[in-house]
């Protein structure tokens, strides 16, 4: 839907979304974030309840921010995600999920199996779950949805898993950037802290992203798998953080029973968000080859 003309009255240009439902016409009107702004909040360094996470942040998320963590299927975005969410639920805060990629009775069992059991939270009311249907909710119902859990249900943490789900609904690529880049502004300037996930195609080597909205992100996290002697193995580092310090290091990348976990710096190779690393040594020597 779209208001040409309305003569004597100011009124909301661009397009806006609306459902034929039963009783009448629902219409959500094209969200604006500059007309959200509200006085300047404190920054809160919000911990991820792992000291080792944390470290790699430099300390955490700030709240006010958006993080975009990238990286292939299985490599586990969706529990990195998840595990900001516990801590802040554990902390007495509200946090949003919008699921577009997995069935809700198949994400519970298989988060409580390593640790986080987001049932247990749904139950509680600390955590509100959405499972959405990219081909029956448009941008605009979806943002509406998102403003209600924080405006309405006091949520302080959102997750989106994933923007590919969602790139689903939208008819045009630059339709996309427009509505996250709403959406991520009002977030911020409510002091919600937003997470979002993206799913890279391939597996090793050059991954490609279907949309770039690294940009749009104050804090971006990148998964890798890799393999090394015989195995496949997981790789984590921060390639950007707009609003503090970070380590510039890579981690390997460990998933079990008891959640995450981070290993010390992956010094002894070369080349690991390619896929397939060489070790320090073996760099060195093909360089001395070189030199002769």
């Amino acid at each position: 839907m779209r208001v040409m003309k309305y003569r004597g009255q100011a009124f909301r240009g661009g397009y806006h979304d609306f459902m034929i439902r039963t009783g009448g016409l629902q219409i959500f009107p094209r969200l604006v974030s500059k007309e959200h702004l509200t006085q300047n909040n404190p920054v809160t360094v919000l911990s991820s309840g792992n000291a080792e996470i944390d470290a790699l942040l430099g300390g955490g998320i700030e709240t006010g921010s958006s993080t975009l963590v990238l990286g292939p299927a299985g490599c586990g975005k969706s529990l990195l995600v998840f595990q900001f969410a516990a801590a802040a639920m554990r902390r007495g805060e509200k946090a949003a999920l919008f699921v577009f990629d997995e069935e809700l009775g198949l994400l519970f069992r298989r988060t409580r199996a390593m640790g986080i059991d987001l049932e247990g939270f749904h139950n509680e009311g600390k955590l509100i779950v959405e499972q959405v249907d990219a081909a029956e909710l448009s941008p605009g119902e979806f943002a509406h949805r998102v403003r209600q859990c924080v405006e309405d249900h006091g949520v302080r943490t959102v997750l989106i898993d994933s923007l590919n789900g969602y790139q689903s609904a939208m008819p045009e690529e630059q339709s996309l950037i427009l509505h996250m880049h709403e959406l991520l502004q009002f977030l911020n300037r409510r002091s919600i802290a937003t997470f979002v996930t993206v799913a890279q195609h391939g597996l090793f080597g050059d991954m490609k992203t279907p949309i770039d909205v690294t940009f749009l992100a104050d804090t971006v996290i990148l998964l890798r798998f890799f393999e090394a002697e015989g195995r496949v193995r997981r790789a984590i580092s921060v390639v950007k953080k707009r609003t503090g310090s970070h380590e510039d290091t890579i981690r390997e990348l460990t998933i079990s029973g008891h959640g995450l976990m981070l290993g010390p710096p992956l010094k002894q190779f070369h080349g690991v968000l390619r896929g397939v690393p060489i070790s320090s040594r073996e760099a060195m020597s093909s360089e001395r080859d070189q030199e002769a």
